[in-house]
């Protein structure tokens, strides 16, 4: 079978092309293998050789918070120093961003966190990334010197506390689906082929044994579909078991805190939304983060309870309105600008309540924005 004519190089099909060829032989593709396959494989995919951060007319495809505003990062800059003084302003505390795009928010985290003395002397600075591309940025943006980077989170140090954060990496996590098709009767939906290249149909291959529909769902309607991300719960559990002896995670990306139905699965590209399945590698892909996932990952470790905010209401906690006040006094030609980028982190109709801050901390630490 041919792929379809997507009016483009050779390039931008190989993946599609390859991706078909092995479902022929092999069969359907869990949509967590399609994920990861269109997202990191090493020859085409999307991270490995194309990212593409900020606005569309730039030829980007996605902007994410700390490229909608400074205050964003600086403000995560004043919470991670603030955790380390909590901490006891040790010596030496590992400093990590996974994720971190092209570096954005951890220039503005550094520029704030010189408001508190000693902090940049004890952070020693980790970039969690496996893109090549986007670690090229990075040493650009921050300076070789200045950071170090780890391939995985389990690279870090670990003899010293740890204040680690995420901004939109839990949406790249791979993720499965599975769609109710009976009384209570679930199937795993996977990656197949369709007369005009790939489809989504019914795995054939019976439901992992970990597969539990979400609570509550006893009663879900025909169709309803469940995302849950073994990944998410695996990165939870790894976080906890870290923080425990003394530190904390912010992990900041969009996506329900409780189970929902829907299917969530898009595509991006010059910030417009495509079918998951048309472009594979040429797109960003993304999900919902899976929270519960994640939370319950974390919940059979030494830590506090897991704290978790809407984006707005975490934000205006931590001084967004302040910030963003004493900015348009002393850039008055801006206000128009500061204000609607105020609005895009924190209105209800656009970032605020979709975003969920979550935090993930050592016993006895509550870190600013989440006090009671």
């Amino acid at each position: 079978m041919s792929p379809p004519d997507l009016g483009a190089d050779a390039d931008e099909t190989r993946l599609l092309r390859r991706l078909m060829a092995e479902i022929a032989a092999d069969g359907p593709m869990r949509v967590s293998a399609y994920m990861t396959r269109c997202l990191h494989d090493p020859q085409d995919g999307y991270y490995a050789t194309r990212p593409a951060l900020g606005e569309a007319a730039a030829g980007g495809d996605f902007i994410t918070a700390p490229l909608i505003s400074q205050v964003f990062g600086e403000l995560i800059g004043l919470w991670a120093a603030q955790v380390w003084m909590m901490l006891g302003s040790p010596a030496r505390v590992i400093l990590a961003e996974l994720g971190p795009g092209d570096g954005t928010l951890m220039s503005d985290i550094l520029r704030a966190g010189r408001a508190a003395p000693g902090f940049l002397d004890a952070a020693e600075v980790w970039l969690v990334e496996t893109s090549a591309p986007l670690r090229r940025l990075q040493a650009q943006r921050l300076g070789e010197d200045a950071v170090r980077w780890a391939e995985r989170f389990e690279d870090l140090p670990t003899s010293v506390p740890l204040i680690a954060v995420s901004n939109e990496l839990l949406d790249c996590l791979p993720t499965d689906q599975f769609v109710r098709t009976g009384e209570g009767v679930w199937a795993e939906r996977r990656v197949g082929l369709a007369p005009d290249g790939l489809g989504l149909a019914f795995g054939l291959a019976p439901l992992p044994p970990t597969f539990r529909p979400p609570a509550g769902w006893e009663a879900a309607p025909l169709g309803a579909v469940a995302e849950v991300s073994a990944a998410a719960g695996t990165m939870g559990g790894t976080i906890a078991a870290r923080v425990a002896p003394g530190g904390a995670a912010l992990l900041i990306d969009y996506g329900s805190l409780t189970p929902v139905s829907g299917d969530s699965l898009q595509a991006l590209y010059r910030h417009r939304k495509e079918g998951p399945l048309e472009r594979p590698g040429v797109a960003d892909l993304t999900v919902h983060a899976d929270f519960t996932s994640l939370l319950n990952g974390a919940q059979n470790h030494p830590i506090a309870a897991p704290m978790a905010l809407e984006q707005g209401a975490f934000l205006t906690r931590l001084g967004l309105e302040q910030r963003t006040n004493a900015l348009k006094v002393r850039n008055p030609d801006a206000a128009d600008r500061l204000r609607r980028q105020h609005d895009r982190l924190v209105a209800d109709d656009q970032m605020g309540r979709l975003f969920k801050a979550v935090c993930l901390c050592s016993k006895g630490l509550v870190p600013p924005g989440f006090e009671p």
